[in-house]
């Protein structure tokens, strides 16, 4: 295809292709004349994928350079690179290796789930639970264990879904995944609020049920 149809495909303005050309984001079209250039299927991909991590993510293009550089050059070791494209994601937590997290690690050994020291994740639980030691709600080990028994199960079927041995579609997967679903996951937990509450306390919704 053209440049005008990609364009059209992607809904993108010219200028804005030419920048992520520019930066490397989009890799070049196929050479047709001094003029043009060719574009497939792939660059439609990948121009859908920038504006999900750009507008829907919200990731500065400094992330986006990160993540779409470990699709096109993927670690040999696959758990890494899915894990390092995930670290990029909001909310940016740089994690030290040799940091100390007491009580992202205590939640984590009651549990009994493994878990890297330096992956970034720990670092955003840590500062999770301080944050709700702070206003008076700290995670309880009833909570703890309901939460985590929920969360394990969605993790499983994210990872069920994970594609095969195709690790460039597995970080699109992977970081797409986590990105979109937590804003879904976040509403689906308050409209649950909101369904056990109106038939414990009597609400708006119950009233719609008669």
């Amino acid at each position: 295809m053209r440049m005008s149809e990609l364009l059209k495909r992607s809904g993108m303005p010219l200028a804005t292709v030419k920048y992520y050309l520019r930066e490397g984001l989009l890799a070049p079209g196929e050479k047709v004349g001094a003029t043009m250039a060719d574009y497939g299927e792939e660059h439609v991909r990948r121009l859908a994928l920038i504006r999900a991590l750009t507008e829907v993510v919200g990731l500065p293009i400094a992330g986006v350079r990160t993540i779409v550089g470990l699709i096109d050059e993927p670690e040999a070791d696959r758990f890494s690179t899915l894990g390092r494209a995930i670290e990029v994601l909001p909310p940016a937590v740089e994690a030290d290796p040799d940091g100390d997290y007491p009580r992202a690690r205590a939640a984590l050994e009651e549990i009994g789930q493994l878990y890297d020291p330096g992956y970034a994740a720990v670092a955003q639980l840590e500062r999770g639970l301080a944050a709700a030691e702070s206003v008076g709600l700290p995670m309880g080990r009833e909570r703890l264990h309901g939460y985590a028994r929920h969360i394990m199960a969605i993790a499983e079927i994210d990872l069920a879904q994970l594609p095969g041995a195709d690790t460039p579609r597995a970080v699109e997967y992977s970081v797409l995944g986590t990105a979109v679903y937590e804003p879904i996951l976040a509403a689906m937990r308050r409209l649950a609020h909101q369904d056990l509450a109106s038939r414990m306390l009597g609400g708006v919704a119950a009233d719609r049920d008669r």
